[in-house]
């Protein structure tokens, strides 16, 4: 009987330190979420790590996948690299029309395209690798991958850049906090992978969003003439948004945009010492102010004050009474803000952010419109106008202007004005 030989094999790659890095991390996670910049060798690192797994994987006939956003692109970035990589390997055999390689251990690596996922139902995977996530559609994993990793538990890489709050930004944040999940991300001034000449080069041809994304992995450089993206980006390299949890020995403040036909949006949040804690946010629409008074309260939060727009002033027409009054009848007294221009509302709102904490689950989408919040451009001026984008995203962003001017312009020994039954109150009488 012939006894089994052992073979040395010896695959002409060394990873950098940084790649061991992520070969380390993808074999202690399932599923990895990896975001790095431009020229880091993501795909050599990936193509490689099959490699190892197709040869040691101990299951039977293991299948091993490399998936781009489309099979042309597939080609192009890795069928080099496989081959090249798997010269050293005895016995392995490539199918060019397929875009596969079969091993003698009955393992197969193969390329695919992601343009459509329901082509690849029916598959089983021991390792699956996406490439350029963000350009790929959203159902490829939930519907496609994951359940071909199911019963054979398979490991799961996802690779790329971002481009902008899409399925792979949904992924990077899973990634933080999932059971099983793991994540990194490299940018190319912390690297040292492309040198400073040519990363200066590279910033002089491209704009700095452009550049941002590409080179410094920035989840909103691709909004162009985001208002708040830099703050934001800085608070969350920072670590500011974060799990923030509501503190009971401080009050909550809250503040409105309030729209009738449109959404009405409410930041909650607490001064912490001199840092502001952004620890909830809601929005609905359709809904009166008896909806808003009944969610403040299930929120069962102790609250000192709740700040609201100068528009709160304007009379019903069936009641003759202001929103406020209206307001204030069903329980809830507002302060209202004072009516400055926008663009000094945003000034006072970038000074905010850099003393805010925001807690990343109960505010995401009051930070998904915060990041999408812009100014339009013009092409013909070539500058980007004064006057940000009126979109979904402007009622997130207005509500957080109000909150930061009542912030800055209201200490804790603010009251907010009594409102009665009367027309003799004055509204905008701050006791200062």
């Amino acid at each position: 009987m012939a006894k089994n030989k052992s073979v040395n094999i010896e695959i002409p790659y060394t990873p950098r330190p940084l790649q061991q890095k992520l070969h380390e991390l993808i074999d202690q996670h399932r599923f990895t979420v990896l975001v790095m910049h431009r020229r880091f060798g993501k795909t050599v690192c990936a193509i490689n790590h099959m490699i190892k797994r197709a040869i040691l994987e101990p299951k039977d006939r293991p299948r091993l996948a490399y998936i781009a956003p489309t099979r042309v692109q597939a080609k192009l970035v890795a069928w080099d690299y496989l081959k090249h990589y798997c010269a050293a390997i005895p016995d392995v055999s490539y199918n060019e029309t397929e875009l596969r390689a079969d091993f003698p251990n009955g393992a197969r690596i193969q390329l695919l395209g992601a343009e459509n996922p329901s082509s690849l139902r029916g598959i089983y995977l021991d390792f699956a690798c996406v490439d350029e996530v963000a350009d790929c559609p959203e159902s490829l994993f939930p519907e496609i991958l994951r359940p071909a990793l199911s019963d054979r538990k398979g490991t799961c890489v996802f690779l790329g850049t971002p481009r902008g709050h899409n399925y792979f930004f949904d992924l990077w944040e899973t990634a933080d906090s999932a059971n099983g999940w793991g994540r990194a991300m490299y940018k190319a001034s912390e690297t040292g992978i492309v040198d400073s000449d040519e990363l200066e080069a590279a910033a002089a041809t491209m704009s700095e969003d452009q550049f941002n994304q590409e080179f410094e992995c920035s989840w909103v450089a691709n909004v162009p003439g985001s208002v708040f993206g830099k703050e934001l980006q800085k608070a969350n390299d920072d670590g500011r948004i974060t799990e923030v949890p509501y503190d009971p020995s401080a009050p909550v403040e809250t503040s409105f945009d309030i729209g009738m036909h449109d959404y009405t949006s409410i930041w909650f949040y607490q001064r912490i010492g001199r840092s502001i804690h952004f620890i909830d946010y809601y929005q609905n629409r359709g809904e009166g102010l008896p909806h808003y008074v009944q969610m403040l309260q299930e929120r069962d939060y102790v609250y000192s004050r709740h700040n609201g727009p100068h528009d709160l002033e304007v009379r019903e027409i069936g009641s003759g009474k202001t929103r406020r009054e209206v307001a204030y009848d069903l329980g809830l007294n507002f302060r209202i803000v004072p009516r400055i221009p926008v663009h000094d509302g945003i000034h006072a709102a970038r000074m905010l952010i850099p003393m805010a904490w925001f807690d990343q689950g109960k505010c995401r989408e009051g930070l998904e419109a915060l990041r999408y919040y812009h100014y339009a451009y013009d092409e013909r001026s070539r500058r980007f106008r004064d006057k940000p984008v009126h979109s979904w995203a402007s009622h997130a962003a207005d509500s957080f202007r109000y909150a930061s001017i009542a912030i800055e312009k209201f200490d804790d020994r603010t009251r907010a004005p009594q409102v009665t039954a009367d027309n003799n109150y004055n509204p905008l009488e701050v006791a200062l």
